[in-house]
Order: structure tokens, then C-alpha cells, then sequence
């Protein structure tokens, strides 16, 4: 059950990365993020 938990949060984490990515500069900003900060959203999205 954990490695199933842990391999569902991995995906999670990188689909949230794919999209965040796919975004441009003006769509983060409307976020109040900056692209250095993707992968620190994505972490915090999934509770790493």
C-alpha cells in the first residue's frame, strides 16, 4: 500500500510539474509564481 501511495504522489508531483511548465510567463505571474518555483509548488501540492 505505501509503495502504491508513493507512486500515485510521484505522478501527481510530475503531472503537476508537465502543466505548470506547459504554462508561459504571463499565466504564472497570474498565479503568483515564478517558473525557479515549479518544482517547489508541485512538492507542496503533494506533500513531499
Amino acid at each position: 500500500m505505501n509503495m502504491a501511495r508513493s507512486f500515485s504522489n510521484w505522478r501527481k508531483y510530475r503531472q503537476t510539474i508537465n502543466e505548470l511548465d506547459r504554462m508561459t510567463a504571463r499565466e504564472l505571474s497570474d498565479l503568483g509564481i515564478e517558473r525557479s518555483q515549479i518544482k517547489a509548488v508541485a512538492r507542496a501540492a503533494v506533500g513531499f
